[in-house]
């Protein structure tokens, strides 16, 4: 791939969007590979997504922009189909996923953000959902940033298209926090996740996506506590040791 890096360092996979010279702004190819390395993440314990350069990523391409005036209505659909199943693929990801982002976060920039289940910035980011100030909406990104932030924020920052700073992603819950250090926070955090069973990780995201409710959540714990991982868990703490993920 020529657009994005895909680095497994132990148990984390590293997948780094490499357009600095565009910002990493979108354009089909980035958009593909981006959906070939989200797609099988294999049994990485959790998965970081960064930007190279200074930006983690400007939206999009305005050449990619360019392309699509001349393109028919079902082109135009197709194009933008890519671009959601992408957004899907990150948002569905089995493993934890952590955006690093820095720089600048516009449009589907930010939705990338907002289809991490955490996301840590910068101070000093620059946010927006930009669409409107170029005659378009944020529709694909749309599903994925107002179940993150809200109608409340949404239909602020939707219409008006304006610049908002890393406090003001934090107040609406688009982003978890602005350290620092963003890599020492970033690593901090995949350190929780590697103390976590592996598949408790992936079983409590889970539950965030599916919200199941009654008896099915009886019946889910009932299931993981019988697994090997959780036996061992349970095991681990009750003898006061580290479990076995964790030796």
């Amino acid at each position: 791939m020529s657009t994005v890096l895909v680095e497994q360092r132990g148990q984390v996979l590293h997948v780094v969007m490499a357009r600095p010279e565009r910002r990493n702004a979108f354009n089909a190819e980035l958009i593909e590979e981006l959906q070939v390395a989200l797609a099988d993440v294999g049994d990485a314990r959790a998965v970081v997504l960064s930007g190279q350069g200074g930006s983690f990523s400007a939206g999009a391409d305005a050449d990619w922009m360019r392309s699509s005036v001349d393109l028919t209505y079902e082109e135009n659909c197709a194009d933008a189909e890519r671009f959601r199943l992408m957004l899907q693929t990150l948002d569905e990801c089995p493993a934890p996923t952590i955006a690093r982002v820095h720089g600048h976060a516009m449009g589907g920039g930010a939705g990338l953000a907002a289809c991490c289940d955490i996301a840590l910035s910068a101070p000093d980011t620059v946010f927006a959902f930009s669409e409107a100030k170029l005659g378009l909406v944020p529709s694909v990104i749309s599903p994925f940033v107002i179940a993150r932030i809200g109608t409340t924020y949404a239909r602020r920052y939707f219409v008006t298209g304006e610049r908002f700073s890393t406090e003001a992603a934090v107040a609406m819950g688009l982003v978890h926090g602005t350290p620092d250090d963003l890599d020492a926070t970033v690593d901090g955090v995949v350190a929780e996740i590697l103390t976590c069973g592996p598949e408790a990780s992936r079983t409590a995201k889970r539950i965030v996506r599916e919200r199941p409710q009654g008896t099915a959540t009886s019946e889910l714990i009932a299931t993981v506590r019988s697994t090997p991982e959780a036996q061992e868990g349970l095991r681990a703490f009750l003898e006061k040791r580290a479990p076995s993920w964790r030796a």
